[in-house]
C-alpha cells in the first residue's frame, strides 16, 4: 500500500513539473507585456486539463454567454422576473424566521407573518393576471421539469402543515387565536411563579405555591387536546414545562383522572379474598343446617314376633 501512495506521489510531481515547464515555454515566446490571440490558445492548450467531453472551438468569437440568449417569445416577461424576485426575498425571509424559531419552537407565533407574506406573492405567481393579461404560472411554474419555484414553495407548506399551525393562527386576521393566547397567558403565570420560588432555592414551597396554576395549565392543555386546537408551539412549550416541573424540581401530584383507576384496582384486588371468604361462610352455615335422621318407632307386633323367636 505504501509504495502505491509513493508511486502516485511521484506522477503527480512529474505531471506538474511537465505543466510548469510548458507554461514557462510558451510565456518566454511571446514578446511584450501582453498575450496575442495564439499566445493565449497555446497557454490553455497547457494548462487546462483536456476533457473528453467539451472541446471548445479556438476559432469561435463567441461567448459561452450568449447561450442564455433565446427569441423574446420564449423569455420571462418583466413582470414576472420582477414577482420572482419578491418570491425570493419572502422565501429567504421566511426561511430565515424558521431557524431563528427552532428551539424552543415558535415556528407558529413568529414566523405567521412571514408565512403569509410568502403564500401571498406564491398566489400572485399562479393565479393572478398581470398587465396585459400576462400569466406568470406557466413560464415560472411549469416551465421545466425540476419546477423549482413550485418545489421550493411546497416544502415551506409542508412545515407550516406538519406544525398545524393553522389551528393556533388566524392568517386571514394575522393574528394568534384567542385559544392560543390564553394558553399563552396561563403559562407564563405558571413560569412566573416557577422563576420566584426557583431564585429562592427551595423546591419543596415551589411544588406547593406553585401547584394551582400548574394544575390549570395541565386541564387547558387536556382540553385544547380535546378541541383539536393544539400547535407545535403549545405541544413544545407544555413538554418543557412539564419537564421543568417533574425533572428539574422533582414535583409531582396525583392527577384526578388517576382516582378511578386506583379505586377499580383497588376493587379487582380485594375481589378473590372477599370470594373466598364468603365461601368459608358459607359452608359452614350448611354444616350447621345438616339435618339428622330420626328413628323408626317401636311396633308391638314386631316385638311379638321377636319373642315367639326367641
Amino acid at each position: 500500500m505504501f509504495i502505491v501512495q509513493v508511486g502516485a506521489l511521484l506522477i503527480a510531481l512529474i505531471y506538474y513539473a511537465n505543466a510548469q515547464t510548458s507554461v514557462v515555454a510558451v510565456n518566454t515566446t511571446i514578446p511584450g507585456s501582453e498575450l496575442s490571440a495564439s499566445g493565449l490558445r497555446q497557454l490553455a492548450a497547457a494548462v487546462v486539463p483536456q476533457s473528453p467531453v467539451f472541446h471548445p472551438s479556438l476559432r469561435s468569437q463567441f461567448s459561452l454567454n450568449l447561450l442564455s440568449a433565446f427569441p423574446e417569445d420564449l423569455e420571462v416577461s418583466d413582470y414576472c422576473v420582477a414577482l420572482l424576485a419578491i418570491f425570493g426575498q419572502r422565501y429567504s425571509t421566511y426561511v430565515n424566521c424558521l431557524v431563528s424559531a427552532a428551539r424552543p419552537v415558535k415556528v407558529c407565533q413568529n414566523c405567521y407573518g412571514t408565512y403569509g407574506n410568502l403564500m401571498e406573492i406564491y398566489k400572485n405567481i399562479s393565479d393572478q393576471m398581470g398587465p396585459g393579461n400576462v400569466s406568470c404560472r406557466d413560464s415560472l411554474l411549469r416551465s421545466d421539469r425540476l419546477m423549482l419555484v413550485f418545489l421550493l414553495y411546497s416544502n415551506m407548506e409542508d412545515i407550516w402543515t406538519a406544525s398545524e399551525c393553522n389551528r393556533c393562527v388566524s392568517l386571514r386576521d394575522h393574528s394568534l387565536t384567542n385559544d392560543t393566547l390564553y394558553f399563552m397567558e396561563t403559562l407564563n403565570q405558571s413560569l412566573s411563579c416557577f422563576e420566584k420560588y426557583q431564585k429562592q432555592g427551595n423546591h419543596s414551597e415551589l411544588c406547593t405555591e406553585c401547584k394551582a396554576t400548574y394544575r390549570g395549565l395541565n386541564e387547558l392543555y387536556s382540553r385544547m387536546e380535546k378541541n383539536h386546537t393544539l400547535c407545535i408551539d403549545i405541544e413544545d412549550s407544555m413538554n418543557m414545562t412539564r419537564i421543568l416541573w417533574s425533572k428539574d424540581f422533582n414535583c409531582s401530584f396525583p392527577r384526578a383522572e388517576t382516582v378511578p383507576v386506583i379505586a377499580v384496582s383497588s376493587f379487582m384486588l380485594f375481589l378473590p379474598i372477599i370470594f373466598y371468604l364468603s365461601s368459608f361462610l358459607h359452608s359452614e352455615q350448611k354444616k350447621r343446617k345438616l339435618i339428622h335422621p330420626k328413628r323408626a318407632k317401636s311396633n308391638p307386633s314386631f316385638i311379638n314376633i321377636q319373642d315367639k323367636f326367641s
